[in-house]
């Protein structure tokens, strides 16, 4: 955990640069001065840290509060460890940043944050559905979405090998500065592609192992079919018809992927595209950051865009952090003024930029900014990263299943371990389905 503190010495010249960034529905002299203490995620793109940073420290050097900022990586489970203890202790950071499914988690001690979203939303644009899902428990905002770490994780592939082995020009599809014009883009041309590239050599690096990127891309599969193991009413739905047509589409695909798909971590994906081993993996901009440095020829026929739609729509795997702030921190209307500071359009954008393009706000207007269409090789390469036209619907595995069961479906892998059991094992898809069915009701009666 690396610690940052600003106290009111800090120099002016930071705070003019930003102080634009914050808005007024708290003012100084509610809260003048006193402390506040925030933990962020650690980002792993290098140098990512330094704009929400330099925006805290502005805001705290306006309004003479004394702030401390920690940077906790999430190598090792920490911020998840870090927020368990300070749940239990009730003491620790004013503000912390969350995992996709915490708000739910600890939604009987963090503070609500409606009267900071609502003025947002209107400034930036309604936050998206998903978004909505996971930070809006019992019809309140218990988190502001977190800029940094928000990503999608839709296809990321090879302009050459795409075109060389599929026949498909994925730039045409998805142009550069202008709207997708990608209708022939389904899940069936997205299966005759991983066929013909495994066949060259080349296959589509998805994983199916129980870590996030594999359990994402697996529930947006699920997703397309109409596929939800449990409803939004909480009543188990595993043994529908969707459900095994989404299974019986993994059986397909899986015969094309390569062999060691299910022990697949989160890294995996992106060291076979660096090393030039796939035409397509399921992931943010990070693999093809790593290239642009180590493999600069890869980089430069990499295209980040929507993914194939399946008969129930186009869903695309998303996955946000949010910032609470904690019902025993002793400062409350700072850490809400410090919020509403870090979601600021201004400040948002920087945020953006100091990521090369892989954080994405949760607001909808804020998906068309400069960086994405700028970022290269090739120029353009994430112009549709952000989904600037709501071309798909942004999706999270095991939605809409309440958060309880969602968050264990997704935490244990439930949707690629049936596809591992009735696509690799060969198991039937009755004995599948009974066994899904029974470990939902054990989530159940956790």
């Amino acid at each position: 955990m690396t610690a940052r503190k600003v106290t009111r010495r800090f120099v002016a010249k930071t705070a003019a640069a930003s102080s634009a960034l914050v808005a007024a529905p708290f003012v100084r002299g509610a809260f003048a001065a006193g402390k506040l203490s925030i933990g962020f995620w650690d980002h792993w793109v290098p140098g990512a840290n330094k704009a929400v940073e330099a925006a805290s420290k502005a805001w705290a050097e306006k309004e003479k509060v004394d702030l401390s900022i920690d940077f906790i990586t999430s190598q090792g489970n920490k911020l998840i460890i870090t927020a368990a203890a300070e749940s239990q202790a009730k003491s620790g950071h004013d503000i912390l940043a969350f995992g996709s499914w915490d708000p739910a988690r600890y939604s009987d001690q963090l503070v609500p944050v409606d009267d900071i979203m609502a003025p947002l939303i209107k400034a930036n644009g309604e936050a998206s559905a998903i978004t909505q899902y996971l930070g809006k428990i019992g019809g309140k905002w218990l988190g502001v979405p977190g800029t940094p770490g928000a990503q999608f994780k839709g296809p990321c592939s090879r302009i050459d090998l795409l075109k060389e082995h599929a026949g498909i020009d994925i730039q045409a599809l998805y142009p550069a500065g202008g709207p997708p014009k990608a209708d022939s883009w389904t899940l069936d041309a997205f299966l005759k592609a991983a066929g013909a590239c495994h066949k060259a050599g080349v296959p589509f690096a998805i994983g199916l192992g129980t870590t996030a990127d594999s359990v994402d891309t697996c529930g947006a599969i699920f997703q397309s079919f109409g596929a939800a193991v449990v409803n939004a009413k909480g009543e188990i739905t595993v043994k529908s018809d969707k459900v095994k047509q989404a299974l019986e589409y993994w059986k397909q695909l899986v015969a094309f992927l390569p062999p060691d798909a299910p022990s697949y971590d989160d890294a995996t994906n992106n060291r076979a595209f660096v090393a030039g081993k796939t035409a397509l993996i399921m992931n943010p901009p990070s693999a093809w950051a790593v290239a642009r440095r180590d493999q600069p020829k890869i980089a430069e026929q990499t295209w980040h865009h929507g993914m194939a739609a399946g008969p129930a729509g186009r869903y695309g795997p998303f996955t946000t952090p949010f910032w609470g702030i904690w019902n025993f921190s002793k400062n409350q209307p700072a850490a809400k003024s410090l919020l509403t500071a870090l979601s600021q359009a201004p400040a948002i954008e920087e945020m953006v930029k100091a990521s090369a393009g892989y954080d994405i706000p949760a607001f909808a207007n804020l998906t068309t900014m400069k960086v994405w269409a700028e970022e290269g090789p090739p120029k353009g390469t994430l112009y549709h990263y952000p989904n600037p036209f709501n071309h798909q619907i942004l999706s999270i595995a095991a939605a809409p299943a309440p958060h309880k069961i969602a968050v264990q479906i997704y935490r244990h892998g439930l949707e690629t371990q049936m596809v591992v059991r009735y696509a690799i094992r060969g198991e039937p898809m009755d004995r599948v389905l009974g066994w899904a069915a029974s470990e939902l009701e054990g989530y159940m009666r956790t």
